[in-house]
């Protein structure tokens, strides 16, 4: 089978953000493809926009990338000229803003998420197409497909922060499970009030789910454990 290693880097991915008594907390996983290969296994979709409003990436990764970076930019003005921050709405509509003028030319979706002073936690989503909800909980990427039902039946109106943490490394471990585009690490932000707190899940930490195979130690980790310096030598 041949791999195109030029095609376009694409976060086949699963991001989420929900609302929670205080705050949202974002949350997605880590796998960066190109075609049938895992380009990054390690990459970071959760990008900060300011202080207090952080945003989630999928599609086309150099799309959400470029989309991020001119927002992050505006929105510097914005609080330069306002002398105080921007608020999650305008963020958010500026996202869309630039998603719609420029549909045709964008694959992306996108979670946009935060905290300010005039309505608290909020959670915006931006899908293919540049619209805009605003909704207590969002799901995108190819892995949101495996999660509706289990959303519909696990999320609650005034969670603790705890339980909107753990509701949302479940759903994306559950995801992974499923999607063979979503992998790796959980990485998680909660903003609030008090600020902004990012957490970190190694992939052998999440649960196991129906069929799932035990992870296990590559032949290379058992031969350097063995104290063995070249694994390679007869």
């Amino acid at each position: 089978m041949d791999i195109d290693l030029s095609a376009p880097h694409s976060m086949g991915t699963t991001i989420i953000g929900v609302t929670y008594n205080g705050g949202v907390v974002l949350g997605a996983d880590s796998r960066t493809s190109t075609g049938m290969y895992v380009a990054n296994r390690a990459s970071d979709k959760i990008t900060q926009l300011t202080d207090n409003v952080y945003i989630c990436r999928s599609g086309s990764a150099a799309d959400s990338q470029v989309i991020s970076d001119y927002v992050r930019y505006f929105l510097h003005q914005h609080t330069i000229q306002l002398g105080q921050p921007a608020t999650v709405k305008v963020a958010a509509n500026l996202v869309r803003l630039l998603s719609y003028q420029n549909k045709n030319m964008l694959q992306m979706g996108v979670i946009v998420g935060g905290w300010d002073k005039y309505e608290g936690g909020q959670i915006y989503s931006v899908p293919l197409g540049g619209t805009i909800l605003k909704q207590p909980f969002a799901i995108g990427g190819s892995g949101s497909a495996y999660l509706y039902g289990f959303f519909d039946q696990a999320w609650k109106e005034g969670m603790s922060k705890d339980e909107a943490e753990k509701l949302v490394v479940k759903a994306v471990s559950l995801a992974i499970a499923r999607d063979g585009a979503s992998g790796g690490v959980v990485r998680t932000v909660t903003i609030n009030a008090d600020g902004v707190t990012k957490n970190f899940y190694t992939g052998d930490s999440l649960p196991l789910w129906h069929e799932e195979l035990e992870p296990h130690n590559s032949l290379l980790d058992i031969l350097l454990a063995s104290g063995s310096p070249e694994p390679m030598s007869t």
